[in-house]
């Protein structure tokens, strides 16, 4: 059985599934573990292993000891090359945790220089200048800004990782991309003692340009756009047919579960879209929620006998101006809790019912805490929804099947994903 030569540290559940569906897209077979891997855990034929850690909002000593953690468990299963993925919109807060990770696994890598491309053009997430773009908007202007958790108040990344480091962020800009691999090359050999790269990179062409760059390099940090085209390198040196993404979303029978905590634009309006389609929806209102005024038992019982005959969706999703209510109210981190906890619980009573054939979840700290009560130990990443959302088949801890699932990051899928990701004739 070959092992996995390709490594991924994820800080976040459903950035995991992301770059996991990207390598599968240029041709690598991929296990995503939730957590380091367990030393006897068979990876099949895998190329590739993703390990999905709950890390971008946490004090930023701890996620440097839990990225350590999943870098020695990937060490021992083969692995030689590795990424540190974080999101394409750079969440960050001006502490880390995207610096102090990157910096500690290079160390352990023995890589001095970390080069840093965050773009996802894919998905809208350009970098010019070393200036994040969602779309044509500046970070600071998409909506990032108002995140309930990591507010992205500047675009400058060399500014936002700077804060992080003792060490200098230096810029490869694109007018050096354009003049190809070679030079970049140069320009970063002379890249002046610096410890941090921020790469600029606005489409694909110069997303195969850094691929070129780093496909031979231990160690690089970022979003999920070089994976494809890396993915691509690896299956044409092995000079065989590129692995096909199963597709595990279509089982037969059954509705669909949407389960959502993510109060970004994108999402806010996949709801609606759904509202619009006819789907069944309910809110969950946190405070709500805390007075005991309405019960998980009762969106529990609605949602079993929905389901028998339409998709669902039960959200914590919320404006700007009502997250605000709510952590004023219960404060920040409960009313963020109140919301996972609901939803997490949700999952847990529903997923077994014979009518649930498949869940998707979106928000990145909801999905972190529905694989958890879910005891999901990995995934199978299959087909993509749309860009950098797959279908998954969850895998208890002896490796048995337990459900299809699909985890959305808030700021990705076209406004009518969960009417489509929810088998659109049965609404």
């Amino acid at each position: 059985m070959a092992e996995p030569t390709f490594g991924v540290i994820a800080d976040d559940f459903t950035g995991a599934t992301d770059i996991g569906a990207m390598l599968v897209r240029g041709g690598m077979k991929v296990v995503l573990t939730i957590g380091p891997p367990v030393a006897d855990f068979d990876f099949g034929d895998a190329d590739a292993v993703v390990v999905a850690l709950k890390t971008r909002s946490i004090p930023a000593p701890l996620a440097v000891t839990q990225s350590l953690s999943a870098l020695k468990a990937l060490r021992q299963v083969g692995v030689s090359r590795v990424q540190f993925k974080y999101c394409s919109t750079f969440d960050s807060t001006p502490d880390g945790n995207i610096g102090p990770v990157s910096d500690a696994l290079a160390t352990e890598m023995g890589s001095d220089l970390v080069v840093h491309i965050p773009a996802l053009p894919i998905n809208g997430r350009t970098v010019f200048k070393g200036h994040l773009f969602v779309g044509n908007a500046l970070l600071n202007e998409s909506g990032m800004e108002n995140h309930p958790l990591n507010p992205m108040t500047d675009a400058n990344l060399l500014r936002c990782l700077g804060a992080q480091l003792k060490g200098d962020v230096t810029l490869i800009d694109h007018v050096t991309l354009t003049t190809g691999a070679d030079h970049v090359r140069a320009a970063l050999a002379g890249s002046g003692g610096a410890s941090h790269v921020i790469g600029d990179a606005i489409d694909e062409a110069d997303l195969r340009v850094w691929a070129d760059v780093l496909q031979d390099a231990v160690f690089f940090a970022g979003g999920a756009g070089l994976a494809t085209p890396l993915a691509q390198r690896h299956s044409d040196s092995k000079g065989g047919v590129p692995a096909q993404p199963s597709d595990f979303g279509t089982a037969l029978g059954g509705n669909t579960l949407i389960l959502s905590g993510s109060c970004s634009k994108a999402t806010l309006g996949q709801i609606e879209a759904f509202r619009k389609a006819g789907g069944a929806i309910r809110q969950i209102d946190p405070i709500a929620i805390e007075a005991g005024e309405v019960t998980v038992e009762a969106f529990a019982k609605w949602a079993g006998e929905t389901l028998t005959d339409k998709p669902v969706l039960i959200h914590g999703s919320a404006s700007p101006a009502d997250v605000l209510r709510a952590q004023t109210e219960l404060g920040e981190a409960r009313a963020g809790e109140v919301i996972e906890g609901a939803l997490s619980k949700l999952a847990a009573m529903l997923a077994p019912q014979p009518h649930v054939a498949r869940i998707i979840v979106a928000g990145g700290e909801t999905s972190g805490a529905v694989v958890s009560r879910l005891q999901i130990a990995a995934l199978r990443i299959g087909s993509e929804i749309d860009p950098g959302v797959p279908w998954t088949l969850a895998l208890d801890a002896t490796g048995t099947p337990l459900i299809p699932i699909a985890l959305k990051s808030g700021n990705f899928g076209g406004e009518d994903f969960f009417v489509r990701a929810s088998l659109e004739d049965s609404l």
